[in-house]
């Protein structure tokens, strides 16, 4: 099998954390995003929504999507388990997983992609005051985090997990985004800094 990375960008990120976490070492395909590779005719053959990462098996079996990919690989490795342990355990990771993905990563990468200006050949069209509605949306979603990690030592509970993972790149991604963690959300920053300390996060 091999997987077709795209650096730096978020999604990618994510997948190459987890495997990192779980200890599995897959061969690795760059594609260059800065330089629109991931829009070329072979990458849209693999996925026609021109989207990374993209996971090809052995058998030319096709998947993307960095949380349908990482469940693969939960199947085959369960351990560490980074869903969750029980029915109630692996639920509360994918609300807190979900939450941090739609809410919180979504507002900074509108944030980020309508109104960056290296973002105005991506994002067609790149609506400026979208990207600055999205930015007291995020701030809002991170208080609630806070809150959260206020009672719990990682997101969804007493165990790292991918609700963790997303949680990580989201809050990494606020520096191009041009936002930055209220210094009152000290359960947050604690949080950030033990996470960022994992040798998963260097992936």
């Amino acid at each position: 099998m091999k997987l077709y990375d795209g650096g730096r960008a978020p999604n990618p990120r994510r997948m190459r954390i987890f495997l990192a976490e779980k200890g599995i070492e897959v061969p690795l395909i760059p594609v260059d995003m800065a330089a629109m590779q991931h829009k070329s005719a072979e990458i849209t053959a693999l996925n026609p929504f021109q989207r990374l990462p993209i996971l090809e098996l052995d058998d030319g079996t096709v998947l993307t999507e960095s949380v349908a990919i990482s469940r693969y690989f939960e199947e085959l490795h369960p351990e560490p388990p980074l869903f969750g342990r029980g029915a109630l355990g692996k639920a509360q990771v994918e609300m807190w997983n979900r939450r941090v993905e739609l809410y919180l990563m979504a507002a900074i990468t509108a944030a980020f992609r309508h109104t960056h200006p290296a973002m105005v050949e991506w994002e067609i069209p790149q609506v400026p005051a979208w990207g600055e509605a999205n930015r007291p949306k995020a701030l809002n979603y991170m208080k609630i985090i806070d809150d959260q990690l206020a009672t719990h030592e990682f997101v969804a509970g007493d165990e790292f997990s991918i609700a963790d993972i997303t949680l990580l790149v989201a809050l990494d991604f606020l520096k191009p985004a041009r936002i930055v963690i209220p210094d009152e959300l000290n359960h947050l920053r604690r949080w950030h800094a033990a996470v960022s300390s994992r040798p998963s996060a260097k992936a």
